[in-house]
C-alpha cells in the first residue's frame, strides 16, 4: 500500500489490529505494508497499545524475538458492560416474553446486531486467555452468539444439528437427555466439521438444567476434543443445585424468578459480574 503519514498509519493500524484478533503480526510484516522502519512502527504500537488499555477495548501483547511481533486481545471492561446486561435484563423482565414452561422469548434481543457485538466480546474476554480451536453451539438461537463470540476470538464456529442434513456428510450422533424435560432428544454433528483433540468454547443462548450443553460435551468426546469452556447467555436459577448437570460455566444473565400467574419476572447479571456487582 502507499506510504501514509503517521496519523493516516495509526487510524490504518487500529483497524487492521481491530480486524485481526488474538493473531500474531510481525514488526516487519507492519514495516513493509506501511513502508515505514521498524522503530517508527513501534512508536505507533505503543500509543495504540496506551489507548486500547486505557479504554478498556483490549490489551496489545509484544513477543519479542525474530518470530515475534504483537497481538490484539479483545477485551471489555466489565463495569461498562454490567450497565448494559443490566439494560437487557430489564427488557427480558417483560411480562409479555414469558412463554409456557418458564422460558423467555429473546429471539429479537438476538437480532440485534449491538447487543450481539457486546455479548461476544463479553464471551471473548470471559475465555481471553484459554486456548481455544474453534466455538460450538447447537442450532438455532445459539448460532448469532456463537458468530458474535467468534469475531472476537478469531475461532471458526462449529454448529450441531438436531436432524442429520444429508448436506452435511458423515455424521457422529449421539442421543442425550434434556435436563429439563428427562427427554430422549438427538443431536449431531459432521466428522469433517471439527478436527479431533480440538479446543472447543461451548456457546448457547439459554440454559434450564444443562442437558443441552451435557449432549454436546459428550458429542465432544467422540471427537476426542477438549472443553475449554462454557457460555450461556441466561441461565436459569430456579433449578436446583442437584438437578443441574453443569456447574463449571459463564453466565451473563440470570433468570432467577418467573411466577406464571402473575408473569412476573426477575432478571439480574450473571455470574461473569460477580466481581462488579
Amino acid at each position: 500500500m502507499k506510504k501514509l503519514k503517521r496519523s493516516a498509519r495509526l487510524v490504518e493500524m487500529t483497524q487492521y489490529l481491530l480486524a485481526r484478533p488474538h493473531t500474531l503480526i510481525s514488526l516487519t510484516a507492519f514495516a513493509d505494508r506501511y513502508q515505514s522502519a521498524k522503530s517508527s512502527i513501534s512508536e505507533d504500537l505503543a500509543i495504540i497499545k496506551e489507548v486500547f488499555e486505557g479504554e478498556g477495548i483490549g490489551d496489545l501483547h509484544t513477543l519479542a524475538g525474530a518470530a515475534g511481533g504483537v497481538r490484539f486481545i479483545p477485551r471489555c471492561d466489565k463495569a461498562m458492560a454490567l450497565e448494559k446486561i443490566k439494560e437487557m435484563c430489564r427488557q427480558l423482565e417483560q411480562p409479555d416474553r414469558l412463554l409456557p414452561g418458564g422460558y423467555l422469548y429473546m429471539t429479537d434481543l438476538l437480532g440485534q446486531p449491538a447487543l450481539l457485538q457486546e455479548a461476544g466480546q463479553m464471551f471473548a474476554t470471559a475465555f481471553a486467555d484459554r486456548e481455544i480451536d474453534a466455538i460450538m453451539t447447537v442450532e438455532t438461537k445459539g448460532i448469532p452468539l456463537a458468530y458474535a463470540t467468534s469475531l472476537f476470538l478469531n475461532v471458526p464456529v462449529v454448529i450441531v444439528r438436531r436432524d442429520h442434513k444429508v448436506t452435511e456428510g458423515s455424521v457422529v450422533s449421539i442421543n442425550y437427555v434434556s435436563g429439563s424435560t428427562k427427554r430422549i432428544q438427538t443431536m449431531s454433528l459432521a466428522r469433517r466439521g471439527l478436527r479431533e483433540q480440538s479446543r472447543v468454547l461451548i456457546i448457547d443462548d439459554f440454559m434450564k438444567a444443562g442437558g443441552t450443553i451435557q449432549g454436546m460435551i459428550d458429542l465432544l468426546h467422540e471427537f476426542r476434543a477438549v472443553v475449554a469452556g462454557v457460555g450461556v447467555f441466561v441461565e436459569s436459577g430456579e433449578i436446583d443445585n442437584e438437578e443441574r448437570l453443569l456447574h463449571d460455566y459463564v453466565s451473563l444473565a440470570r433468570l432467577t424468578e418467573v411466577d406464571l400467574k402473575t408473569r412476573h419476572i426477575t432478571v439480574q447479571p450473571g455470574n461473569f459480574f460477580k466481581e462488579e456487582q
